[in-house]
């Protein structure tokens, strides 16, 4: 007779580790499989690192500003090295740390495969065990495409194993990740090109965001190549070229990095044996409580293919455990609202509808109220970058639907504005609201149509 859990988990990440830690936390028997470094993406090759070196590139930007402030300052290189040394070493701190948790939460932890054996049977290695209830929390992957000679470019993987700074970088993709790459790289010294497939960086992004942000990439010299399709990647002595579509030719490049999405890792999880369904591209599909279409399997996080987001995954996992383990037979995630960050230079905030969307589903009834404004701190550098603020409302009321803004400080002054949101804000509501002045945020409760 197979060995039985409450709750067998497949997948380290941040969805898997949250709904494991909450589901023990209410009586239940967990099994956790995960073979790799436990924290999934977010800290082995995503938003821990990738906040690292964003806060590299801020320093390196920040030294050029100091003169605007009278500072003698001489900067003498970056040492890629001891950056990543640094960055690396704190990523396994973070590793045990996870480890530690779920000790402490009583959780179990195999370093080992798992595969759906059918039914709620879960291969875990050489054994097999059954479990009340299984979720899939396996995550996702960079894409390559399927272009010829691809395989010499590497992914944000692959950014993250470089062991010194290539003198010049093509970054294929207008994502998040390409944008946030290519500002990191440029900033540290690298010649940076990036190529799109169409003639803007964030297209799922406001409009208003993705001007001012290909506008400061462009003053911190980054190429941008609009209408860049892919055909055929070829490798030389003199580094790496893309052939496009249109017979443009992209390079040489010493380094290339395909940013152009990520798929769910749902290959060879015994998806099919469990009568598990998926989507067009892997995705394992989920209704509002994360149930699967296959009884007492779950599924959260990246392999859902639902708003690619660490937070997300969390909250999915913690509320799904709410409700199978702890009495809350309504706990869902509520996924409209959620707010994101990019970070990008300068950083984005953004939570809400888009001014198109908004138009789309509310019509006339949208009024937009808008801020573009230089930073005080800005005001003694050689650099200038505007800050851009945007409040996209609805009704006579003016409900706020949406709001975003690029500029310093925008990655810490969205999180309370998201509240704010979800509570139903209005205009009024901002209006009467006293300022905190001098700050960009100020912008938010000050603006005027």
């Amino acid at each position: 007779m197979a060995e039985h859990w409450d709750l067998i988990v497949i997948g380290g990440g941040s969805g898997g580790i949250a709904c494991a830690q909450r589901a023990a936390a209410h009586g239940a028997r967990v099994l956790l499989a995960e073979p790799g470094p436990l924290g999934g993406t977010c800290v082995n090759a995503g938003c821990i690192p990738k906040k690292i070196m964003f806060h590299a590139a801020e320093l390196a930007h920040g030294m050029h500003d100091a003169t605007g402030f009278g500072f003698d300052v001489e900067l003498r290189g970056h040492d890629w090295g001891a950056l990543k040394q640094g960055r690396d070493a704190y990523v396994r701190r973070l590793n045990g740390i996870y480890a530690d948790n779920l000790a402490r939460h009583h959780v179990t932890h195999l370093k080992e495969r798992a595969v759906l054996a059918g039914g709620l049977r879960v291969g875990i290695g050489a054994v097999q065990r059954e479990a009340t209830h299984i979720v899939i929390a396996t995550g996702g992957r960079p894409i390559v495409p399927a272009l010829p000679g691809a395989a010499v470019g590497i992914t944000s993987d692959g950014f993250f194993a470089l062991e010194r700074l290539p003198a010049s970088v093509g970054v294929i993709g207008s994502g998040y990740v390409a944008a946030e790459l290519a500002g990191v790289l440029a900033a540290l010294g690298a010649r940076v090109t990036v190529l799109i497939r169409r003639d803007r960086m964030l297209r799922d992004f406001d409009e208003m965001l993705a001007a001012a942000l290909m506008k400061s990439m462009r003053e911190d010299g980054i190429a941008i190549v609009d209408h860049a399709v892919p055909k055929a990647v070829a490798q030389s002595a003199d580094g790496i070229a893309v052939e496009l579509e249109d017979g443009r030719a992209a390079g040489p490049f010493e380094s290339l990095i395909w940013a152009v999405g990520r798929r769910p890792n749902s290959d060879n999880l015994g998806l099919a044996a469990a009568g598990v369904a998926t989507g067009a591209d892997g995705e394992v599909a989920t209704d509002l409580f994360q149930d699967t279409n296959a009884a007492s399997i779950h599924a959260v996080g990246d392999v859902t293919g639902r708003e690619l987001l660490t937070p997300v995954a969390i909250a999915a996992g913690r509320r799904l455990a709410d409700r199978l383990f702890g009495g809350m037979g309504d706990r869902h995630l509520d996924y409209r609202m959620i707010p994101t960050v990019i970070f990008t230079h300068p950083p984005i905030g953004t939570v809400g509808l888009s001014e198109a969307e908004a138009r789309v589903e509310h019509g006339e009834a949208v009024t937009v109220f808008r801020s573009s404004f230089m930073p005080l701190y800005h005001g003694l550098t050689e650099r200038r970058r505007r800050a851009e603020m945007k409040l996209v409302t609805v009704g006579g009321e003016r409900r706020i639907v949406g709001l975003h803004v690029i500029g310093a400080g925008a990655d810490e002054m969205l999180q309370g504005f998201a509240v704010a949101l979800r509570m139903g804000a209005t205009k009024r509501d901002f209006d009467d609201t006293v300022a905190i002045h001098p700050t960009s945020a100020e912008e938010f409760v000050t603006m005027r149509g």
